[in-house]
């Protein structure tokens, strides 16, 4: 605490009453509610929910609006408030072959079984400002009928069929828990996913990047992306069977990956995996360019001394949450340590200052 600020505990209760005062804005602009938040700027939203590990639309927008529009205070604000939250129970891993979707797509097949559906997407457009917005004047209906009323495949499946895609372990093992358990060195591959799908999307992005420019000699094609909504089950004991709880929207990367073989494994196509809350197609793909790098001792690879192959480095500075704590505590008192470290200086300075002396009348 800057207990040396006039006024003290007044002082900070000013603080947080002009803050409130900073957030609210101008007052003769009308206040931004929670549900345009949501329905506005999902996007952001999609975020928070999948950086703070809660699925609650109406939360992080409520988040959002409390930090000021600072995602990464908003993510703190859900963590913060999900471990006040009790625990019923875990649900059934979710089926994304059944994902009715929104827009699915692949850079690996023109003609993909089950179709390509664009979605919306700002892939395509101008990136030009649109000051018809500005306008704020009626919004276009988009079309009926694009998106996929049932299941659709995945994709990687059919190169499956021909065993050029390696094939993923299956196991009933319950995974560990990153949200209720301090992560252990060397991590599971869930682990790693875990940490990965909660990790800060600008670092993971720089990550994935680093992979493209040659750093982990991985290059990557997108087998498939999707983005839809899947039903949430839940086991019952009272009943003996699952049933559905909910809805949530997902979004799904599976990468392909040239593999030339190792001492381990035969030549074949490898995967990247990333699974996020929401419509979050960048971080899925760059989680998925991750996940693959941090596979290559598994895959018997050489390691090039990639950062994106390190695994302590990857998982331990990719949460924001983390990383903005350790960041933001040196702005806070450190007047003992300062003055320590000044004493310090100033000795050494008298030290070289009479050796100089001492050199001279030599």
């Amino acid at each position: 605490m800057y207990v040396a600020v006039k006024g003290g505990e007044r002082a900070i209760e000013n603080a947080h009453a002009w803050l409130a005062e900073e957030r609210r804005g101008d007052t003769s602009v009308a206040e931004l509610s929670v549900a345009q938040i949501r329905e506005q700027l999902s996007l952001a939203v999609n975020r928070v929910m999948a950086e703070g590990s809660l699925y609650d639309p109406d939360l992080a927008a409520l988040a959002i609006k409390q930090a000021r529009g600072d995602l990464i205070e908003a993510i703190f604000l859900i963590r913060a408030y999900r471990t006040t939250l009790p625990r019923f129970g875990a649900s059934a891993p979710v089926e994304t072959g059944e994902m009715v979707c929104d827009r699915r797509i692949s850079a690996t097949f023109k003609d993909a079984p089950g179709g390509q559906v664009l979605g919306p997407t700002f892939d395509y457009t101008h990136r030009l400002l649109d000051f018809k917005l500005a306008a704020e004047g009626a919004v276009p209906e988009a079309p009926e009928g694009e998106a996929k009323d049932g299941p659709v495949p995945h994709i990687t499946g059919f190169l499956n069929r021909e065993g050029l895609i390696q094939t993923e372990d299956e196991s009933d093992a319950t995974p560990p828990d990153l949200t209720r358990e301090p992560m252990e060195l060397p991590a599971s591959r869930a682990l790693r996913l875990q940490s990965l799908t909660r990790g800060d999307e600008g670092f993971v992005l720089g990550m994935a990047y680093s992979t493209q420019r040659g750093y982990a000699r991985n290059h990557a094609f997108v087998g498939e992306l999707r983005i839809g909504t899947v039903e949430v089950e839940m086991d019952i004991p009272e009943l003996g069977f699952a049933i559905g709880i909910g809805e949530i929207t997902l979004t799904e990367c599976e990468t392909v990956n040239q593999f030339k073989g190792s001492k381990t494994e035969p030549p074949q196509f490898t995967r990247g995996y990333g699974l996020v809350f929401g419509q979050t197609e960048r971080k899925a793909i760059s989680m998925a360019l991750v996940d693959r790098a941090l596979r290559w001792k598994e895959l018997g690879e050489d390691d090039v001394g990639a950062p994106a192959q390190d695994e302590e480095f990857v998982l331990m500075h990719s949460d924001n949450i983390q990383a903005t704590g350790f960041l933001e505590h040196i702005k806070l008192p450190h007047y003992v340590d300062f003055q320590s470290e000044l004493e310090l200086v100033r000795k050494l300075r008298r030290e070289a200052e009479g050796q100089a002396a001492r050199e001279a009348a030599e």
